[in-house]
């Protein structure tokens, strides 16, 4: 394909002769001349730079996500709908423009613009039923100067507003396109398969390839490690590949759904995975990081794997030979390693319907509360048989080794014993046994096993009185009790 085309600001764009790893934000900035989108950290943190896309394939219809542009590749909005800050007034302000002026929610005015954006998010969000769900939308978003009382005030005035208005009518004229099938520019290639089929054919294709889909991690390594990319496989538009779905008794959670997606979906069901998610990252983070792209960086500490090995989850792979599956305590082999064949992909997590008489929980702990990596996570799952000593038990750690791993010795300490706080506080001794954690920057090995310790600790406790305990708003610690 010859040019990347997609819609900005309700103009036609076709943009050829560039990098297909030149990040939206840079094109936004650069060749096109709008400055208005800010470039702070370019890693996703700070929200300076965040843009609104529309989503046609969400759950609950048409929406806006509020992304980072910094991590957007630039084909990755091909066929799409884009609005920067620049295009959201028309002949008047916005109306969250006018409640940040009226609220005095900037001052320096550098985050404004991406502040503004993930505004116009929420003004058109239906969901946004509790307070929690306000401080989720805009914690992704860096403000120095006036805090966030009036940042925060200003977008509650206009929470779910959704005027009838050219941005509404845009969301009921979005459709469904193919987004680009393949874009070259000099020695670099830009793949987007729309099938499996056209994805082997690719990834036959192209042994030496990196694979990306939200972009949230890979889109690093061209913004903060300059990396130049010769060949990116995107699964962002492989059919069947996204979409949470619960069928006899097994939740299925396609490798290419949002987290944002899978967040909502949790909430009747998979209660622990929607707790880890509630601090996973931003709302722009969520809005485009993906259930198997935090799963296949094995990282010793993404936030889903802990919950996920509690939860006893698999994982569905894919190739052209066929299909099989593994339990997901064996898919990672060694630091961010997997057992992932070559040309070989997730398709999706597979996950028991949770019991009812089980408790479960899932808990992180890390320097910030929002928007940071942990240090220390916690996936927990126990029954009990009816004379309530420890029937089953799984305690999925991450932080605490090379890979994502289950504390196997503590988890024999556990069954067969009364379920009582001695109890606990005896098995927990033997993750030392478990695991042997390294000193590093977020945390050193004793505040890691200490922490851990602590954690099983907190589950006993607070799965007392409820089996499958949600956060409250603004929670004062890790643990609610």
């Amino acid at each position: 394909m010859a040019a990347i085309e997609w819609t900005l600001n309700g103009r036609p764009v076709s943009v050829s002769g560039v990098s297909p790893t030149m990040t939206l934000l840079e094109y936004l900035r650069g060749p096109h001349g709008a400055t208005g989108t800010k470039e702070g950290c370019a890693e996703g943190d700070c929200g300076a730079c965040t843009v609104a896309i529309v989503d046609p394939d969400a759950p609950q219809g048409p929406t806006f996500r509020a992304v980072n542009s910094c991590l957007v590749l630039l084909p990755m909005v091909h066929g799409k709908v884009v609005y920067s800050v620049e295009g959201i007034a028309d002949g008047a302000p916005h109306p969250v423009q006018d409640s940040l002026v009226e609220k005095l929610g900037s001052q320096c005015g550098y985050c404004t613009p991406g502040v503004i954006m993930s505004m116009f998010e929420a003004c058109y969000r239906k969901d946004l039923d509790e307070p929690w769900k306000l401080d989720d939308q805009m914690c992704g978003n860096l403000c120095r100067c006036t805090g966030y009382r009036p940042i925060r005030e200003a977008t509650e005035a206009i929470a779910s507003l959704a005027p009838s208005d050219r941005f509404s009518a845009a969301l009921a004229a979005a459709e469904k396109k193919r987004g680009v099938a393949s874009y070259e520019e000099g020695d670099q290639r830009y793949f987007a398969p729309a099938t499996l089929d056209e994805l082997f054919d690719v990834l036959d294709a192209n042994p030496e390839r990196d694979i990306v889909c939200g972009g949230t991690d890979l889109s690093l390594r061209v913004t903060k490690r300059f990396e130049r990319l010769p060949t990116v496989v995107s699964l962002e538009g492989v059919h069947g590949l996204r979409g949470v779905e619960r069928q006899n008794g097994v939740w299925r959670i396609g490798a290419t759904t949002p987290l944002a997606d899978l967040e909502d979906a949790a909430r009747d069901g998979l209660e622990p995975i929607e707790r880890i998610l509630r601090f996973f990252g931003a709302r722009q983070i969520k809005n485009r990081g993906t259930v198997g792209g935090n799963l296949c960086n094995a990282s010793p500490i993404g936030d889903l794997a802990p919950v996920l090995l509690a939860l006893d989850a698999q994982v569905g792979l894919c190739s052209r030979e066929g299909r099989r599956t593994l339990p997901l305590a064996e898919f990672f082999l060694r630091y961010r390693k997997t057992a992932l064949a070559p040309n070989e992909i997730l398709e999706a997590v597979l996950v028991p319907a949770i019991e009812d008489d089980a408790r479960v929980g899932a808990y992180k702990v890390s320097k910030r509360q929002e928007l940071d990596i942990s240090a220390v996570a916690l996936g927990a799952w126990v029954r009990l048989d009816d004379q309530q000593n420890v029937a089953a038990v799984r305690l999925g750690f991450g932080g605490m080794a090379a890979t994502p791993a289950r504390a196997a010795k503590t988890e024999a300490a556990l069954v067969g014993q009364p379920w009582t706080e001695a109890t606990v506080d005896a098995a927990v001794a033997h993750l030392d046994d478990d695991f042997s954690p390294i000193d590093d920057h977020r945390g050193s090995a004793w505040y890691r096993r200490t922490v851990a310790k602590n954690l099983v600790r907190g589950f006993y406790f607070e799965t007392l009185s409820d089996s499958r305990p949600r956060l409250v708003h603004r929670p004062a610690a890790t643990v609610v009790l």
